[in-house]
């Protein structure tokens, strides 16, 4: 709809502009707009009075014809509603309110009128310095270190103005209005006018007699002689490092090969502010430490052994340290150092072997009474003069012995490879050294034997009692054992006793690993001995006796050459005979049913 106002009492400037709508084209159809209105400034914050008038709009054929004018757009038609309106027969355009800049800064609206193209009417409004400068931050807290140099940047402070950008309405620029302390100078510190960072200007700052200062900072628009807004900016002075730690203590002792003991405590004093980086200490071995053996602790200003310190090669550690704090000297200082002797003290410590572990490779049967090999190990404390024996700390089977002083290990009862203490043919054995020092000390060595296979285990039937069918040419299977490696074992061979070889035969099967024994001819139900010899690839054999028990079929779970039951295929051929019979059966009841259906004759 078309917004216009129906005599409105105008209470503009008496000057007001005059627009005029451009000369329609002769004949009916509507021209093209070709005349643009140039925009209309309005001041904000305006004190009217209102309806205040700031345009006519006017049409060059009003004179001829009586002409309605309206007006179209926001803050007009649309929301908000009537902030502009226009007299519909004048075509004057009236403001009704006060404009607020920063809400909106333009409108644009469409005046009509009869016959006529729209034109558009572009409203700018005008700022005014409405709006002071406000400070982004609610507080200001800063540290200032007490050594910082003229110019030092120490906080930024700013300022933002809602007035229009780039105008003298929303530039800033900022001041220092008081300090306090006023002390050593009231001029401590400035600040830069155009971009709010406050600086170190004067010289003398000192923690312990000014600890804070509290600046009282002004931000002025219009170039400083407008708008004012004011914050407080608190500036706190902190210790700079301008006093070394000092040493007060510089001895210790320490047990050798004690990792991680503690060797004594630092002692250090420093006049800076304590618990600040100016005051904490660390240290750093400069000279005396080549190995990296020691380590200080900063937490606990402590010096721990890294590494175990060996009173053999050194009974005393010169060492000399450097205190430092975490930042730098403010000003030139001298470094503190100091001279830390660490003192070693002598334990006893266990013999060494010279070998951890030692590996030997024997055969099994090794007589009682072989050297199995010597065992060597040295007393590192030199300076005690102790005197080195040995001893069997762990022999799992009890077939070692060891001569105290020389160290030599022989062979006490025979080994056995087979035995369950040997893991991989490798049998293990711990062996001590130790000294005659008042507080013995005693260290171990393993001793690790590769036993060598031997002969010696004959093979052996594992199935010692079994099940035959009376009336059965099927072979037996059983299983031949051999405890020495594959060198000693397999291929296997077999012989039946004379005196069993009439009723009973035995072959090995194809791969030499199970016998087949067969019984030959038929005999009672009852149980029988079969006396088998069996031997190794070697030729080491020795007798088997298996007790046979021979029975009916029907009652002898007997197993043929492939190890299945005899009642188990009995019943398997049971089940295929059953279910041909039934497929047979049904088949002939499907051939009658078939014949009935499909090939019976049709009637007529």
């Amino acid at each position: 709809r078309h917004q216009n106002h129906h005599n409105t009492e105008t209470a503009g400037h008496p000057d007001v502009a005059v627009l005029y709508f451009p000369k329609s084209s002769k004949g009916l159809r509507r021209r093209k707009r070709d005349w643009v209105v140039p925009p209309i400034n309005v001041p904000e914050n305006s004190n009217g009075p209102f309806p205040f008038k700031m345009v006519t709009i006017r049409s060059s054929e009003d004179k001829i014809k009586k002409i309605l004018y309206s007006i179209t757009g926001p803050a007009a038609t649309e929301d908000p509603v009537g902030v502009f309106t226009m007299d519909k027969d004048t075509g004057d355009l009236y403001v009704h309110q006060r404009l607020d800049r920063e809400k909106q800064a333009h409108y644009t609206l469409f005046a009509h009128a009869d016959m006529e193209e729209p034109i558009e009417i572009i409203i700018n409004v005008i700022d005014m310095n409405d709006n002071r400068p406000i400070f982004e931050q609610t507080s200001y807290v800063a540290k200032v270190a007490e050594s910082s140099p003229k110019g030092t940047t120490v906080i930024q402070v700013k300022a933002t103005d809602a007035d229009e950008p780039g105008n003298d309405n929303s530039i800033i620029k900022y001041t220092i209005l008081s300090q306090e302390p006023k002390l050593p100078s009231d001029s401590m510190f400035a600040i830069n006018s155009f971009n709010g960072a406050i600086m170190v200007e004067g010289v003398g700052l000192d923690r312990k007699k000014y600890p804070e200062y509290t600046l009282k900072i002004q931000a002025a628009d219009t170039k400083g002689e407008g708008l004012t807004g004011r914050k407080t900016v608190v500036l706190k002075v902190t210790d700079s490092n301008d006093n070394p730690p000092v040493f007060t203590a510089s001895t210790g002792s320490v047990d050798e090969n004690a990792v991680g003991a503690l060797v004594f405590k630092l002692s250090v004093t420093d006049k800076d502010e304590p618990n600040s980086p100016a005051w904490n200490a660390k240290f750093k071995i400069i000279r005396g430490d080549p190995d990296n053996l020691i380590l200080f602790s900063s937490c606990t200003n402590s010096i721990f052994v890294l590494k175990g310190l060996d009173f053999e090669k050194s009974r005393k550690h010169t060492l000399e340290v450097i205190a430092e704090n975490d930042v730098p000297f403010a000003i030139p200082l001298t470094t503190s150092t100091v001279t830390v002797v660490v003192t070693v003290k002598d334990v006893n410590e266990p013999p060494i072997f010279k070998e951890k572990e030692m590996t030997v490779q024997k055969p099994e049967d090794l007589p009682v009474d072989s050297v199995i090999m010597k065992s060597e190990a040295e007393d590192p404390d030199f300076a005690r003069e102790n005197t080195v024996k040995y001893k069997i700390i762990y022999d799992p089977d009890n077939w070692l012995t060891v001569d105290e002083d020389s160290g030599l290990v022989k062979v006490k009862s025979l080994m056995d490879r087979e035995s369950p203490y040997v893991k991989d043919n490798k049998y293990t054995v711990l062996l001590g050294a130790y000294d005659n020092d008042s507080f013995p000390a005693t260290g171990t060595g393993t001793l690790v034997i590769i036993l060598e296979d031997v002969n010696d285990n004959p093979p052996f039937i594992e199935e010692r009692n079994i099940t035959v069918c009376r009336d059965a040419s099927a072979p037996v299977l059983l299983t031949v054992t051999d405890r020495d490696g594959p060198l000693h074992s397999a291929p296997y061979n077999v012989m039946v006793h004379e005196a069993f070889k009439p009723k009973w035969s035995a072959q090995m099967n194809s791969d030499k690993t199970k016998v087949e024994l067969v019984l030959k001819s038929s005999v009672l139900s009852g149980t029988y001995q079969v006396i088998l010899r069996v031997s190794d690839t070697d030729g080491l054999e020795q007798n088997c006796t298996i007790q046979a028990k021979v029975c009916n079929c029907v009652d002898a779970p007997f197993r043929n050459s492939w190890g299945v039951k005899e009642q188990t295929i009995r019943g398997v051929v049971g089940g295929i005979l059953l279910l041909s019979i039934y497929i047979t059966y049904n088949f002939k009841y499907f051939l009658y049913f078939f014949s009935l259906i499909f090939l019976r004759k049709k009637p007529g």
